[in-house]
C-alpha cells in the first residue's frame, strides 16, 4: 500500500482546512466531525466518538487473530492568534494550530486512507484522535473511558514534529523523552485593610515576596541529564486589587512543577506544598493549593521503540536520539500506562518557527514521511 498523487493533493488539502477552522482544547467537536467527514469513504469496521471529550477513534480489523496497534493524534489547536499572509491562515481570531496537530491529524487520515483499500493481514489497527493535548487531560480522559477497554492496544506509537531539527529527519530514542509536569497554584488568604492602617489587615505581601524564590531554588542545583531533575518556574503572581485605597487580603501564586521521573514529580510536590504553607502559617495566612494541567513523563517503551526504528531504517530515514529527553510536556505518556508505547520526533527544519510560535504553519512534506514509518510498523507487526 502507498500514497498516490492524488491521495497527496487531498491530504495537503485537508490540512489546510483543519488550519483554517482550529479549536482548542475541550472544544473539538468541529474539528472531530471533519475527521469523520473524511475518512467516512474508508468503511472503517468501528467508529467510536465522545472519547475522553470530542475524541474519535476508527478500527480496521482483519478479521484474523492478531496484535492490536494504536496510533494517535491531537485534535486541538491553541490559544495563539496566528500572523500569517498563508492563504490557509486562520479563520478565527485568537485562535491557531501553532504545535501542528493539523499534520499529525493528516498522517493518520493518510493511513486510514490506505486502510480503506486494503485492511492489514492481521490483528487491527485504532486510529486514535485525541482531544485536549494542550492542558493534559486528554489522553488520561480517553484512557480512563469505559469502551477504551474494548479497542486496548498491545502498541500504541505517536509522533510529533520537531522545529530546529532538519527536515525529515528523525530524533528517537528508548527511556523519557518527554518530562512530568504540572501547574501549582497557591491561594494566601489574608484580611484587607486600608491603605492607611495595613496593621489592621492581614497581607500576603511578604509572604509572596519570600515564597517565590525559594519555590524557584526547589529545581536548582540538577542536571536534566540526571533522573532527580527538578524545575520550579513561578509563571504568576498577583494579590489585591490594581487600587491605591485598600492593602491586599489576597494572593495567588502560580508556579510550573516539572521533572523527569513521576516519582520525583511527588517529592518536588510535596516539597513546595511544605514551602507553602510554612510561609501562609508564618503571617497568618491560610493556604489552599491545587493542580492544573496534569502531564505524566512520557517513556518510550524499549521494545515499541525497536519496532519504529526498524521502520525507519526499512524506509531509509535517517535518525538519532540527540535533543531527548525534552523538557516540554507531551500527555501521550498516558497510553503507556495502558501498552507498550513508543513516540518519534520528526525535523520541521532548522531554521522552521518554533512550536507555538505566531507564524508556525506545519511542513506539508512531512505528511508522506510520517505515514510511511506508521505503515512500516503495520506491515512489520500485521503483515
Amino acid at each position: 500500500m502507498s500514497l498516490t498523487n492524488r491521495d497527496i493533493e487531498d491530504l495537503v488539502a485537508f490540512r489546510r482546512e483543519l488550519h483554517r477552522f482550529p479549536e482548542i482544547s475541550t472544544e473539538e467537536e468541529e474539528t472531530a466531525r471533519r475527521v469523520a467527514a473524511f475518512l467516512a469513504d474508508t468503511g472503517a469496521d468501528e467508529t467510536v466518538t465522545g472519547l475522553g471529550g470530542h475524541g474519535v477513534a476508527f478500527v480496521y480489523d482483519s478479521g484474523r487473530p492478531g496484535q492490536t496497534v494504536l496510533f494517535r493524534a491531537e485534535l486541538d489547536a491553541l490559544p495563539i492568534h496566528e500572523i500569517s499572509d498563508i492563504p490557509h491562515r486562520s479563520t478565527v481570531a485568537g485562535k491557531g494550530h501553532m504545535c501542528g496537530h493539523d499534520g499529525h491529524m493528516a498522517i493518520l487520515a493518510a493511513l486510514g486512507r490506505q486502510f480503506g483499500r486494503q485492511r492489514p493481514a492481521t490483528g487491527r489497527v485504532v486510529l486514535m484522535f485525541q482531544p485536549d493535548e494542550e492542558t493534559g487531560g486528554g489522553a488520561a480522559g480517553v484512557t480512563a473511558d469505559p469502551r477504551y477497554e474494548a479497542i486496548r492496544p498491545d502498541f500504541s506509537f505517536s509522533l510529533h514534529n520537531l522545529p530546529g531539527t532538519p527536515l525529515g529527519h528523525v530524533r528517537l530514542k528508548p527511556g523519557v523523552v518527554n518530562c512530568a509536569s504540572r501547574g501549582m497554584r497557591i491561594v494566601l488568604e489574608g484580611r484587607e485593610a486600608h491603605s492607611s492602617m495595613p496593621e489592621s489587615g492581614v497581607s500576603p505581601m511578604a509572604a509572596i515576596s519570600r515564597l517565590m524564590p525559594r519555590l524557584a531554588a526547589l529545581g536548582r542545583g540538577t542536571s536534566f541529564t540526571q533522573d532527580d531533575f527538578a524545575m520550579a518556574t513561578v509563571t504568576h503572581a498577583h494579590m489585591g486589587e490594581p487600587v491605591f485605597g485598600i492593602a491586599p487580603g489576597r494572593g495567588e501564586i502560580r508556579v510550573t512543577l516539572r521533572t523527569r521521573l513521576d516519582a520525583r514529580m511527588a517529592d518536588l510536590c510535596t516539597a513546595a506544598e511544605a514551602l507553602a504553607r510554612e510561609a501562609a502559617a508564618a503571617d497568618g495566612l491560610a493556604c489552599s493549593i491545587d493542580y492544573h494541567e496534569i502531564f505524566v513523563a512520557s517513556m518510550n517503551d524499549a521494545e515499541a521503540t525497536g519496532h519504529l526504528a526498524a521502520a525507519l531504517d526499512a524506509e531509509g530515514i535517517a535518525h538519532d536520539g540527540e535533543e531527548l529527553p525534552m523538557r516540554g510536556s507531551e500527555d501521550f505518556g498516558a497510553f503507556g500506562h495502558t501498552s507498550k508505547s513508543a513516540m518519534f520526533f520528526l525535523g520541521s527544519g532548522e531554521k522552521h518557527p518554533q512550536l507555538h510560535n505566531p507564524d508556525y504553519d506545519f511542513p506539508d512534506d512531512l505528511i508522506p514521511i510520517g505515514s510511511r514509518v506508521f505503515m512500516r510498523v503495520v506491515r512489520d507487526r500485521l503483515g
